[in-house]
This record gives structure tokens, sequence and C-alpha cells, in this order.
């Protein structure tokens, strides 16, 4: 009685991207497996993070409550299939009663006893509509679904495990850079200093060399909270206490082992995203259930049955006559149920409505974040060889505003503009340089990979 199921068809674009701007400079080998097909292990080679999502794979309870869902899932789905089968039952009963004399035709009192041992099929239904195998049908579709979710649980947790670990090892990089600034910083204010006590120099170099130290040492203090709150983000998502050997110093650039990934790509590759095939199982036990709701017009047979041995006293239990047995077959058919049936199936049609709903809304979902992480990648690496050259012309510039500055040319407001200019395009270059990893570790996850 179910619809045949059909998969919707995709309501996004037949490539993932067609702009031209976002094409890369060099096409991808036509041998590179797909992001999929890649075990994380692979793609994220740096040592320590390898063992801490190990770890996080052990001891992360996101993870541990959706394989306890599959176990749910699964033992319902051996609920609903057990009911494809007759139940076979042992029994056994005694019955003694005492009759008073007033209930008796006799006028006198009399016991009775009554003992039964049988083997029987109680409450066994015929199928002959599908009702039942609909309704077991539905249920292996849920117990699918929850298997990839769990899938979609540990994706999400690697590319977390790998963006906490990166988002921590670029602010101990800046803290690290601010600690190198404010040395620096200090070495210049005690030159300033001389200078000033030797006439040199006038009070406001002086003061504007203490507001450079100072503004270092704001940074270090930032930077430390920041790396503080970093370690608690990847503990908790690691859910266990990190071993300090597994901690990064900085930002490596061999963490990740990014594949080329082609813009244009068909986008069907998204079906096989396990958040995508979790809604496509919600939709496909939807679609049972309606199987189910319209065999309920239909006549419910149920068998009734059983077999044993009967008699009045104990130790007849298994001589010659004491045979017994039962059979009683139902047969129910629905005449009047106040449209309680078709109210049913209309419930069920709206759930596989609702479920097709969902299931192209995680299409476009997943649509949009392949597509956003590919047009980052499009112009990353133009970012971070401008934030190169920048940083580059940058020291340049800082070397000359000292030089100036030595011969008495430029103010010392020119040198503090010059390393302001020098920190910001450093700090800069770490910002980019986590976003070009982060956006590898997104276009991972976006396009299905870390379920090996």
């Amino acid at each position: 009685m179910a619809p045949k199921y059909e998969r919707p068809a995709s309501p996004v674009p037949a490539a993932l991207t067609s702009s031209a701007a976002l094409q890369p400079a060099a096409p991808p080998a036509p041998a590179a497996k797909p992001m999929a097909d890649i075990p994380w292990r692979d793609f994220f080679v740096d040592p320590r993070l390898q063992k801490l999502i190990e770890l996080a794979l052990e001891s992360n309870r996101d993870l541990r409550i959706a394989a306890l869902n599959i176990e749910r899932f699964r033992a319902l789905y051996d609920i609903r299939r057990s009911d494809l089968f007759p139940r076979v039952d042992a029994s056994a009963s005694a019955t003694i009663q005492r009759v008073p004399e007033d209930l008796t035709s006799s006028g006198k009192a009399s016991n009775t006893a009554q003992y039964l041992v049988g083997l029987g099929i109680s409450s066994y239904e015929v199928d002959l509509f599908g009702r039942v195998a609909s309704l077991k049908e539905q249920a292996l579709e849920q117990y699918l679904a929850t298997e990839q979710a769990r899938r979609s649980v540990q994706i999400s947790l690697i590319s977390q495990v790998a963006a906490a670990y990166l988002t921590l090892a670029a602010d101990r990089e800046r803290l690290q850079l601010a600690r190198e600034t404010q040395v620096n910083q200090q070495e210049s204010y005690r030159l300033t200093k001389n200078r000033f006590e030797a006439g040199i120099s006038s009070a406001l170099d002086l003061n504007q060399a203490q507001s450079s130290v100072d503004a270092a040492r704001v940074d270090i203090a930032r930077y430390t909270t920041l790396v503080a709150q970093d370690e608690n983000a990847l503990s908790l998502v690691v859910g266990s206490t990190l071993p300090p050997g597994l901690l990064p110093t900085s930002l490596s650039t061999s963490a990740t082992a990014l594949k080329d990934v082609q813009p244009g790509v068909s986008s069907d590759v998204l079906l096989g995203r396990p958040d995508i095939l979790q809604a496509e199982g919600e939709l496909k036990s939807a679609n049972a259930n309606i199987g189910a709701a319209r065999a309920a017009f239909f006549p419910r047979i149920t068998l009734v049955s059983a077999v044993g041995v009967g008699s009045d006293e104990l130790t007849g239990l298994f001589k010659a006559g004491s045979f017994a047995w039962s059979f009683a077959p139902r047969i129910t058919l629905p005449i009047f149920d106040a449209g309680s049936n078709r109210a049913n199936l209309a419930v069920a049609e709206a759930d596989r409505n609702l479920a097709v709903a969902r299931y192209e809304k995680s299409i476009q979902i997943a649509f949009r974040e392949v597509a956003d992480a590919l047009a980052q990648r499009g112009t990353i690496d133009e970012q971070l060889a401008a934030q190169s050259s920048l940083v580059d012309a940058a020291t340049e510039s800082h070397r000359l505003s000292v030089a100036r500055y030595d011969k008495g040319v430029d103010s010392y407001l020119q040198v503090l503009d010059a390393q302001r200019s020098l920190y910001a395009a450093q700090q800069g270059v770490i910002g980019v340089r986590l976003a070009r990893l982060a956006n590898q570790v997104t276009l991972y996850r976006v396009l299905g990979g870390g379920t090996k």
C-alpha cells in the first residue's frame, strides 16, 4: 500500500558554481579522489592533530549520544520486524474452585479443579495488506537515518577539533608576536629615554615610545586570555583533558593535505553527504508510513490458537484423552470511525510532504556551504600573497623611518606609525593563514569527508 518511492529532483543548479572568477589557476588531476573518499588521517597530517581527533572520537559526548541513538532505533526496528512472525508462547495454568451449597443443584458443596498445559499463537496478524510490513519498513528507514546522523556528527566533530586546534595555534602565534614586539618596543623605549636624558629627544618622543610599550602589553594580556579560552574550547570538543604535548605552538602550513577542488563539479556529489542521506531516510520512513495508514482502511485478520492437554487432576494431564486445542480467528473491518483513519492518512501524507521539504532544504543548505567555501578558496591565495607583500613593505618602511629618525629628518611619530603598521600587517598574515587553513577544513567537511 505504500507509494513507490521516487527521489525528489535536486532544487539546486547542476554545478556547484559557474563563476569564471572562482576557477582555480590549475585544474585538478582527473584521478584525484573525491573529498568523501579521503580518510581523515590522510587529510589531517599533523600528528598532534591526529591524536586529538582520535581522542575526540573516543570521548566526545555528542558522538556517544549519536551511537546510543543508533542502538535504540535498531532495537525499535527489531520490535517491528518481529511482528511479521507468529509469537509462540508456552503456558500452564491451574484453576481450583469451591462452589457453596446454595449454588449447587444437589444442595451440597463441591470442589472443582482444572489443569491446563499448552503451546499457542497469541494475536498474530495476517498481513494481507502490508500494514505490518510498512511499519517495519518505516522503522528500518528511521534506523538507517540515525546511522547517517552519527556519521554527520562525526564529520562535524572532526572539523570542530581541527578548527579549534588551528584557532589555538593562531592565537599562540599572535601571543608570541606580541611578546616579541614588546621586547623590541621596550628596547626602543630604552634608547629613546637615553636620548631624552642626553637632551637629543623630546618628552613627546619619550611618551610616544612608552605608549607603544603599553600597547604591546595590552595585546599580550588579550592574547593570553584568548589562548586560555581556546584551550578550554578544544578541551570541550575533545571531551577530555588535553595532554600538553598535543597542543600546537604556531600555525603549520602542513596541518592539512588538501586535494584540489574544481568549481563546476556536479552538485550530485552533495547527495552523498550524511546529513542529506539522513533527510532522505526520514523521507523514506514517512513514505512507508503512508502504506500503514492506507492499510488501516482494509480488514485486519488476527489469529489466536493453542494446543495442549487438560485434566481435572494434575496427575491426569498427560493421560490418553487429555488433548485439547483451540482456534479463534478474528476479522476486523472498519465501518465507522468518525474519520479517524482518513485523518491518520492525511497526517501521514502531510508528514511525507514535510519530509520532502526538509530534504530539499538540506540540499540547498549543503549547496550554499560548498559554494561559499569554494568562493573563499578562489581568492584566499591572492589575499595571502597580498598580505605577505604588505608585511614586506611595512618592514622596509619601518627600517627607513628608524633611519630617518636617527638622522633627525623625521619625528618619532613616523617611527611609531611604521611600527604599528608593521605589527598590524604581521597580525594580518596570521589571520589570513588561519582563514586559509580553516577554509580547507570547511571544504573537507561540506564535501562529506571525515567518515572513514
